[in-house]
């Protein structure tokens, strides 16, 4: 009795499971909305855009740290 809820219980072998898993996957991707072209460009100009902007703003406070830490120790860049 032990035995057989041991064997009903127990998972499908690994590459059922994948295999599972591969075919969900791709029967969810078949169901996504793909945005256009154009849509895709201008969020990726708006996504390069702000990263060029936090990129300017880090150095910015990154130079200006490192100014402020040789000025408190005396220590010359160059």
């Amino acid at each position: 009795m032990a035995n057989a809820t041991k064997t009903k219980n127990k998972k499908p072998n690994w590459f059922r499971r994948v295999g599972a898993k591969i075919k969900e996957t791709f029967s969810e991707l078949k169901r996504v909305t793909w945005p256009k072209l154009p849509t895709a460009l201008k969020t990726t100009g708006v996504v390069l855009v702000i990263v060029a902007v936090f990129l300017v703003v880090v150095t910015a406070v990154d130079l200006g740290l490192t100014e402020l830490l040789n000025l408190l120790t005396g220590i010359s860049g160059s």
